[in-house]
């Protein structure tokens, strides 16, 4: 059971990274103050292989106006993905994904909305800056150096993502680690000096925690590894560079209640000195981080 006494015990035992700065950046014109509260990432899914049936648009004028509801609702940045990260899901050629990201990137910039674009691909990247995406959410690790230098050219942000293997569709199993902060913070070091290398100014770090491993099947064992990285995030921040993660869902636990499940993530997270948000619950989030500035 999660307790205060457990909370006090991580404070004291790092409280040097407790008061780490990060990184504060401009996005299409729009500064990013990294810090508390957190900023919230609101997404929009073009593949009806997403489980989240609420996200999901399938056409461009949907995805649209969805972009702008959940902007109106509080979301910070629009992120919108074109296939699946289900481990059944079905692959998205190049071709396909640029047809349906194009017209809503283009769509959702015309209206000032932020929009980051979830991708692994080279090609999808250089198609979506230069439709005027602001942010890539990188879910692979290969092609690093092209991918990069896409960014960097575009003077857009980059999400690194934590990817145990060349992208989030070909993961081999999490290293369970008791601790699984320094093996976070060794791949990121590594994706930063990579990125800086090929000039990208601008970094998000993303654990991964919505993502799918194999050995992270188990209920018990893949909610107690979230929860451990949700709290332990402050952490990361001494690399310099602001946290973004996507709120899971737990469905074994909260049942016909999952749309209580990231709520309930987000006070850990921001618990955590979270920078930025991913949900597919952008009211719910902001009532529950409008509740926790009360105090």
């Amino acid at each position: 059971m999660l307790s205060l006494e457990h909370l006090a015990g991580l404070l004291e035992s790092n409280r040097a990274a407790a008061g780490a700065g990060v990184q504060s950046f401009a996005l299409g014109g729009q500064q990013f103050a990294a810090g508390s509260p957190p900023a919230i990432m609101g997404v929009v899914n073009l593949s009806a292989d997403s489980w989240y049936r609420e996200s999901i648009c399938l056409s461009a004028d949907t995805a649209i106006q969805r972009g702008k509801v959940l902007a109106a609702q509080g979301a910070y940045i629009v992120d919108v993905g074109a296939e699946s990260t289900l481990a059944h899901a079905a692959r998205v050629d190049d071709a396909m994904q640029q047809s349906r990201l194009i017209p809503v990137i283009q769509g959702l910039r015309a209206e000032k909305i932020l929009v980051s674009v979830e991708t692994y691909s080279p090609a999808i990247t250089r198609a979506s800056l230069e439709a005027g995406a602001n942010i890539l959410n990188l879910t692979g690790t290969a092609a690093s150096d092209e991918i990069f230098q896409l960014v960097a050219a575009h003077d857009a942000a980059v999400i690194i993502c934590y990817v145990a293997g060349k992208n989030v569709r070909e993961v081999g199993d999490f290293d369970l680690s008791a601790d699984p902060i320094p093996l976070l913070r060794e791949f990121f070091a590594r994706q930063i000096e990579t990125a800086r290398r090929n000039g990208v100014q601008k970094i998000f770090l993303d654990p991964g925690l919505g993502f799918y491993y194999r050995n992270l099947q188990d209920s018990a064992v893949r909610v107690r590894h979230q929860l451990n990285v949700f709290l332990n995030t402050f952490r990361l921040r001494e690399l310099g560079f602001p946290i973004c993660h996507a709120l899971p869902h737990a469905f074994e636990y909260f049942g016909e209640e999952v749309r209580c499940a990231e709520p309930f993530f987000a006070v850990l997270a921001a618990l955590g000195k979270t920078d930025l948000l991913r949900t597919h619950e952008v009211p719910r989030i902001k009532a529950v981080l409008d509740t926790m500035k009360v105090y």
